[in-house]
């Protein structure tokens, strides 16, 4: 379980909170979808779970373990990143996806390590890629491989900061289903950022709302509302139902 209590984050000692005051928790296997607007901490947020920068208060453990006392190399055993914008370097798909497992070898990698890779590539439909140059892949193709990069790490949380940013819509459904399978069929919990808040309803079971640094709302779909989306993002919107599933409409 990830928990995060009273993390408060500033750039430079007289610089503004980015973070202020944060306490939320996700639990194994759970999708949690952090949602505001442009400068309102998310990605700074990320930075701290994954150890970027140091929190100037607060705690993050990741089951009891304190994040802070860990380095680097030992988070990415148990968490696993994909970024917005992903850079790969001019490698095969298979030594991209391979990286992935540098946390657990030296300089060199092992045949258990080469196997795994080659498991998770089959596993997401990829292995007739294994081959290409990453630079010649689509859009989609390479975030699924970063996607692959982070499960071959196998990690117990996944960490997508705006996956489907520069996708098309059929690649946006693709990366969602791809977080979604690793959640429920490996029991991973995910912590995404998305701008779309219907995306957010399709794949989301919780929901974290953030404005200028501040927490404001987090809970299960029920807290999300037209008079929350109002307050938190400054538009007017509709909440329907329709075929079982909630919708945001612009007014």
């Amino acid at each position: 379980m990830l928990e995060i209590k009273g993390l408060s984050f500033k750039y430079f000692k007289r610089a503004p909170l980015v973070l202020d005051n944060v306490s939320f928790c996700l639990n194994k296997g759970e999708i949690g979808v952090i949602l505001g607007r442009n400068g309102s901490g998310k990605t700074t947020l990320f930075k701290n779970i994954l150890g970027f920068v140091k929190p100037s208060d607060g705690s993050i453990t990741f089951n009891g373990k304190n994040l802070q006392e860990s380095s680097r190399q030992e988070r990415a055993r148990y968490i696993g990143y994909v970024p917005q914008n992903v850079e790969f370097g001019s490698l095969s798909v298979f030594d991209t996806v391979l990286m992935g497992r540098m946390p657990y070898f030296g300089l060199r990698s092992g045949k258990e390590d080469e196997e795994k890779t080659m498991a998770v590539l089959r596993e997401m439909g990829m292995e007739g890629l294994a081959a290409r140059n990453v630079e010649e892949l689509s859009g989609g193709e390479r975030q699924k491989t970063a996607i692959a990069r982070a499960l071959v790490q196998e990690p117990e949380l996944l960490v997508f900061d705006e996956p489907t940013g520069n996708l098309d819509i059929a690649n946006e459904q693709l990366i969602l289903k791809e977080a979604g399978r690793a959640a429920k069929e490996k029991g991973i919990g995910i912590l995404t950022s998305l701008h779309d808040i219907n995306q957010a309803l399709s794949i989301g079971e919780k929901f974290f709302f953030l404005k200028k640094g501040k927490l404001l709302y987090s809970g299960g779909k029920e807290i999300v509302s037209k008079e929350v989306i109002k307050e938190v993002f400054d538009v007017n919107v509709d909440i329907i139902e329709h075929d079982g599933k909630t919708f945001v409409i612009n007014c």
